[in-house]
């Protein structure tokens, strides 16, 4: 059976954040929850389907392969880690949404987690992909709230919090489980503001556009990620922040296709070029360059010009430039280019035409042998 989409198995769009995506799991994981739902026989497959699809859309390495290859970037082990997609330690997922509930002790103070890694889709042209470029973006985010500095006190006072006394965590009891969770009043800080802060209301954090400068090394590809660290959302509560990832994405080109560190174009002649042979120029991203078209040149041939593809991210190898013949036809000819070409045919007419076609003769040859079978 065919696994559905994660992001519809969460209900989620795929520009999601994490925090929605959170709450999307934590509604499911509670509606499915085998011990609430023990005469449902398929509340348990839907509790694991929606575990596994959350475990892989909350790591943001997972989650960018996902996004580039679907289901089969985990097949064979693909996606690395423990055991590929859906089959981590259940501890750690539900310890992140839940609390622990599998029994681990945790009395100590719940740690302020890092601020969520955002992703950022930058176009380029491909001579920006190719040569490397300096662009300024602009990325909405949560950033460090500049009136408490990301403490979210007034005052700057932070106290225990009454209800978990500094913990973090509370511990409930749930039938024959006993569940620990992040404490509902602090959030799994551990601390309580008397007096919060006017400009973010106690959160430490606020919305914001940020500008920020992103060099792009010459090579990138589509789907190449440049990792900007400490350059997504600020933490709650001080807390570090995370990435930003930002993804190339690059248009398509009037003239070269690229594949790998190889460019490819066509390079279209006259049939007297291809027939007498000619010296062309052809575009390359530095330059035109010559290219020695020989005699009786036919469609589909192609020319390696050595080195003038695209330099290696990851190396100083540069790759090729390919070029593929395309012989054209000519169109709109003036009466006397008809009356010479009239004048040729007919010289070919007059001779052996295999001699100067073999490719046809070959063609003609083949369909009479075709038709003699079916017609024996």
């Amino acid at each position: 059976m065919n696994k559905r989409d994660y992001y519809e198995v969460l209900g989620v769009e795929r520009s999601v954040g994490e925090a929605e995506l959170k709450k999307s799991f934590r509604r499911l994981a509670m509606k499915y929850h085998p011990d609430r739902c023990p005469d449902d026989p398929t509340a348990q497959d839907k509790f694991k389907e929606a575990k596994e699809a959350y475990e892989v859309l909350s790591d943001a390495s997972k989650r960018a392969m996902y996004d580039q290859h679907g289901h089969a970037a985990f097949e064979n082990g693909m996606g690395g880690g423990r055991g590929g997609a859906g089959f981590g330690d259940m501890g750690d997922i539900f310890g992140d949404i839940f609390g622990d509930i599998f029994g681990r002790s945790g009395g100590g103070r719940g740690r302020p987690r890092r601020g969520a890694d955002l992703r950022y889709i930058i176009e380029l042209d491909l001579e920006e992909a190719v040569f490397g470029v300096s662009r300024q973006i602009e990325v909405p985010t949560q950033v460090n709230c500049h009136h408490c500095n990301g403490s979210g006190s007034e005052d700057g006072k932070i106290s225990k919090c009454k209800t978990c006394h500094g913990h973090g965590q509370v511990r409930m009891q749930n039938g024959i489980f006993s569940i620990q969770q992040a404490c509902p009043h602090c959030g799994g800080s551990g601390q309580a503001i008397e007096k919060p802060c006017k400009k973010c209301h106690g959160e430490g954090r606020l919305e914001e556009n940020r500008t920020l400068s992103v060099q792009i090394p010459e090579g990138v590809d589509n789907g190449d990620r440049i990792r900007l660290s400490g350059q997504g959302e600020a933490g709650p509560a001080g807390a570090p922040a995370g990435d930003l990832y930002v993804e190339v994405r690059v248009r398509e080109h009037d003239i070269f296709q690229r594949d790998g560190n190889d460019l490819y174009c066509e390079l279209p002649i006259r049939f007297s070029q291809a027939a007498l042979g000619a010296e062309l120029p052809v575009p390359t991203l530095e330059g035109e360059v010559p290219v020695s078209i020989p005699p009786e040149t036919q469609t589909g041939t192609q020319f390696r010009l050595r080195g003038r593809g695209v330099k290696s991210v990851r190396s100083s190898r540069h790759g090729d430039l390919i070029c593929r013949v395309v012989v054209e036809t000519p169109v709109r000819l003036t009466k006397q280019q008809r009356e010479l070409l009239e004048s040729l045919e007919a010289t070919f007419e007059s001779s052996d035409a295999g001699k100067h076609t073999p490719r046809a003769k070959g063609w003609v040859d083949g369909v009479k042998k075709f038709w003699s079978k079916v017609t024996a």
